[in-house]
């Protein structure tokens, strides 16, 4: 089972029935993941527990206020791009703006995880994880 894919499917299903948090299994990757995911403002807060030995990502969710009554989720799309079964590689020439540079990429290179941005900054290619607008 790809654990990245759930991880994103948790955060976009919970955002989408309002909760505050969700928890997913802990993992580097994810932690890496979602530490980008706040630091690119998509989401509240990140942080890792124990609850009953198994370690988890605790994700705080972040809403924009409209009105008093109505919030809008801060992510309106999440998607996953390289799967279990296709791998998605690109060179740093390769890694386009996602959403007019409006979302993130998030890309897995050989110096770590970091966004589609940083990564072009620095030259550097790897496994296009996923988009984030």
């Amino acid at each position: 089972m790809d654990t990245i894919a759930e991880m994103l499917t948790r955060i976009r299903n919970a955002q989408r029935a309002g909760k505050k948090e969700v928890l997913v299994k802990a993992s580097k990757l994810k932690l890496a993941i979602a530490t980008i995911l706040e630091k690119e403002g998509f989401i509240e807060s990140v942080s890792e527990e124990s609850i009953d030995m198994s370690k988890n990502i605790k994700i705080g969710l972040k809403y924009y206020k409209i009105s008093n009554t109505q919030k809008i989720p801060a992510i309106k799309e999440i998607k996953r791009i390289s799967k279990g079964g296709q791998r998605i590689y690109v060179r740093n020439k390769e890694i386009k703006n996602v959403r007019n540079k409006f979302g993130i990429s998030i890309i897995s290179t050989s110096k770590g995880v970091m966004t589609g941005f940083e990564a072009r900054k620095n030259g550097l290619g790897g496994e296009y994880i996923c988009e984030v607008w």
